[in-house]
């Protein structure tokens, strides 16, 4: 972060400073106050279940110079009408006054913290590269992406989620991207806006704001990623295996770890890229890491050798685990809605190669009224891939429970909870098995998966 004065903080947020000393330095920004040490600033946040407030005497007591507050309070604060509108403030003018980095921004249905990560392992073999931790990816999340950034910063990779219309133009507003890249439109948050073409929409917007010599880099496979490309006065870039996408894989094959292989074309040069990513849906993340990085002038080789070279860093996404009890565990819990479903399903099919396959569902949030309709689509998917074993989890995946029940190819089984679906595993699962945990987010599967670890130690 640059250092900054509270009498500059306050200023720029347009707040008011109380018991603290206008010239004390903040080098840092945090959100919890267990990480607001010496020098940072720690930002008040009101949540649904927790008010940052009741920890600010906290925050300083860990050494934090001063608390962005949203009411006055008897310790060093900066009080401002809204801390997170606040901090936005603060990123905008960091970017619009001190980066002179090129800043990318990522958004997509599903797979995009997997895209945000490949990308920045790749401009970091180009130049100084900062990139979100994780999801980072809210209006608290990308202006605190922002704030790490600093003069010597190179590349600055950001990852945008969307809650509905309008959130993702005020995301762009802090952040004013050079480049954004739309990853795929899927089901996901169809249950907050309603359709998936109005997702689409929703999504258009981080492409809508860029500059006339900026880069949107499409999806040229996704004919709903490519309707948005008349939102943006940037040059479009797709990213596909499609003929005609400037950027394209060929030759696209998997082994039996379902670790994709396939040519690199841009134009008239090529080169081979082999993944250390399970699943042959990185290809196309890949070729949008690709668009972005040529876009920013990195070369083809380059490119090439960083793909090659990058690994899985976010957790909980497609982690692939050997156990000592000789069980195979995909850790897919991190998120899930019906199209990174399938692709894990794909993924789970491909590394079988002939052993037992089981698929531990839990519940894709935020569908609607398609909720049910799209799980029991899940149930015959599972099926229709030769998978084994499906195990649904909690209510919300009753339906496709219910509709794999009804068919002789898969055996079926539902538990109330992960607890339930711990004992389950431990008893049923044998030496060869190969077992897939996927669920969205709340519903807390990632324990399933620590469990297994720690019942079977790699």
């Amino acid at each position: 972060m640059i250092t900054m004065s509270v009498a500059k903080i306050a200023t720029i947020v347009g707040g008011t400073a109380h018991q603290v000393a206008a010239s004390a330095l903040v080098n840092e920004v945090a959100t919890d106050s267990r990480n607001a040490g010496s020098g940072a600033m720690f930002v008040a946040i009101r949540g649904a279940n927790v008010d940052g407030h009741d920890f600010a005497a906290s925050a300083i007591e860990n050494g934090a110079t001063v608390v962005l507050a949203g009411r006055q309070l008897d310790v060093p604060c900066i009080v401002v009408g809204d801390p997170v509108l606040a901090l936005g403030a603060l990123a905008h003018w960091v970017r619009e006054r001190k980066l002179k980095c090129k800043v990318i921004a990522i958004t997509g249905s599903s797979g995009k913290t997997s895209t945000k990560d490949l990308l920045a392992q790749v401009l970091s073999a180009a130049g100084r590269t900062v990139a979100a931790v994780g999801s980072f990816n809210t209006e608290v999340g990308v202006p605190l992406t922002i704030l790490e950034a600093d003069e010597a910063t190179e590349f600055l990779v950001l990852e945008m989620g969307m809650r509905g219309a309008g959130h993702l133009t005020y995301l762009t507003e802090v952040a004013e991207p050079d480049i954004a890249a739309i990853v795929n439109i899927g089901s996901a948050h169809v249950g907050v806006v309603g359709t998936k073409e109005m997702v689409a929409r929703a999504k258009g917007e981080i492409i809508a704001t860029l500059p006339r010599a900026g880069f949107a880099i499409l999806n040229g496979d996704d004919p709903l990623v490519m309707e948005q490309a008349s939102l943006t006065v940037a040059q479009v870039v797709t990213c596909g295996e499609a003929p005609g996408c400037d950027v394209r894989a060929t030759d696209v094959r998997v082994d039996d770890q379902a670790r994709a292989s396939f040519t690199l074309e841009i134009g008239a040069t090529n080169a081979p890229i082999t993944l250390e990513y399970h699943g042959r849906h990185f290809v196309s993340n890949a070729l949008i890491v690709a668009g972005a990085a040529y876009s920013l002038g990195v070369g083809i080789n380059t490119i090439a050798m960083a793909l090659r070279a990058a690994t899985p860093e976010s957790k909980w996404r497609m982690e692939v685990h050997q156990l000592s009890s000789g069980v195979t565990l995909i850790n897919d819990a991190y998120n899930a809605n019906p199209e990174s479903v399938r692709a894990a399903v794909d993924t789970l099919a491909a590394m079988a190669a002939g052993r037992r396959t089981w698929l531990i569902l839990g519940e894709m949030r935020e569908l609607g009224a398609a909720s049910d309709a799209e799980h029991a689509k899940i149930g015959d998917y599972a099926a229709e891939h030769g998978i084994d074993e499906l195990m649904c989890v909690g209510d919300g995946s009753r339906p496709a429970y219910l509709r794999a029940k009804e068919l002789a190819s898969i055996n079926t089984t539902w538990v109330p909870d992960p607890l339930s679906a711990i004992s389950a595993l431990v008893a049923g699962l044998i030496p060869g098995d190969v077992a897939l945990i996927k669920a969205s987010r709340g519903i807390g599967l990632e324990v399933v998966a620590t469990a297994l670890l720690e019942a079977g130690a790699e």
